[in-house]
């Protein structure tokens, strides 16, 4: 099970992702009750459902999904988790940029996947505000270490909007 630094403290992790397995589709994968982050497929092929079922919603996009495709289903979403397949792969940060940026999204922004302690500076640089460390990771190294990668920035971010040169005058 990955741990979770959520707002740079580590917690327990409430929700439940849903994961279709061989022999299930969208369409006919049964829904847990609870907590649940649902994959984007699963969310577009049983949307009323899932709304009707459930209090807090969860949504799950893969490296690549587009967020554009729900922009107008942001407001049932508790948490959206974005996927990291590998370390290598930096389209999620894109997608935490644009929920924050373009769709002034309020809710939790989650990293998930290969969540490595380097990554998490820059995770919320574009709006990440919780993520789930790969599993063996030590949290407790990653919280002392992870976000004091540097102790300035230079460049205007979504956390901080102010470019150096702005902030220094």
């Amino acid at each position: 099970m990955a741990q979770l630094i959520k707002n740079r403290t580590a917690t327990l992790d409430t929700w439940k992702t849903l994961e279709i397995v061989e022999d299930e589709t969208p369409e006919n994968v049964e829904l847990p009750t609870g907590d649940v982050i649902f994959p984007l497929a699963v969310w577009q092929a049983r949307k009323a459902e899932i709304i009707s079922c459930h209090k807090r919603i969860g949504l799950l996009i893969d490296s690549n999904e587009r967020i554009e495709d729900v922009a107008d289903d942001l407001e049932y979403f508790v948490v959206i988790a974005v996927n990291f397949p590998k370390f290598v792969d930096g389209r999620g940060y894109s997608t935490a940029a644009l929920l924050r940026q373009r769709y002034h999204y309020q809710g939790e922004v989650r990293a998930v996947g290969d969540v490595l302690h380097d990554q998490l500076f820059y995770m919320q640089r574009v709006g990440f505000d919780s993520y789930a460390l790969k599993d063996g990771k030590d949290v407790v190294y990653a919280l002392q270490k992870g976000f004091t990668t540097f102790g300035e920035t230079y460049q205007a971010a979504t956390d901080q909007p102010q470019p150096y040169f702005r902030r220094r005058a």
